[in-house]
């Protein structure tokens, strides 16, 4: 499997203990019964995140996810994310929390599809939807603070390769 263009900026490849930095959060923190987790592992000299697990609406809950707080913002110049990943056909999301999002259940929202294939997946920021009025209307690059892989909204069983993570 070839890199990611050169104009990405990687911020992770899953290497050097990513159990680390990585945090797993279900929607159990606010009462709902999603259960999940993330597993690190490494096939063919590549290094991935696995998220498994079942997402369930009971209890106002729907939600699993993986979720790296950055050491930096994205850099200067900054249009998207960018990941490359594998799943079981369904539809996932990418979260991401900055200065503004100051309450637990704001943030911003894209959402892409997956396959048994590795796949890239560019989502530019413009197409991230704020998770209330209180937020603008799309994050601002230069303040984003975290990145999340989310099984999100509906009942279904969660299944998702994360191999690279970083923005373009």
């Amino acid at each position: 499997m070839t890199p990611l263009v050169a104009q990405s900026r990687m911020i992770e490849t899953f290497e050097d203990q990513p159990e680390t930095r990585w945090r797993f959060f279900s929607d159990q923190v606010m009462g709902g019964v999603s259960t999940g987790k993330v597993t690190f592992l490494s096939e063919g000299g590549l290094n991935f995140a696995r998220m498994t697990g079942t997402v369930s609406t009971e209890n106002r809950g729907g939600f699993i996810q993986m979720r790296l707080d950055l050491d930096a913002p994205p850099p200067d110049g900054a249009t998207g994310v960018v990941l490359r990943v594998r799943g079981n056909d369904q539809r996932y999301f990418v979260h991401l929390r900055t200065a503004g999002t100051m309450l637990p259940w704001q943030y911003y929202q894209a959402g892409f599809d997956v396959t048994g294939a590795w796949t890239e997946v560019r989502l530019p920021f413009s197409a991230f939807s704020a998770s209330g009025r209180l937020l603008r209307n799309t994050p601002k690059a230069s303040s984003v603070k975290s990145v999340a892989v989310v099984a999100y909204g509906r009942d279904h069983a969660a299944g998702i390769d994360v191999a690279e993570i970083g923005f373009y």
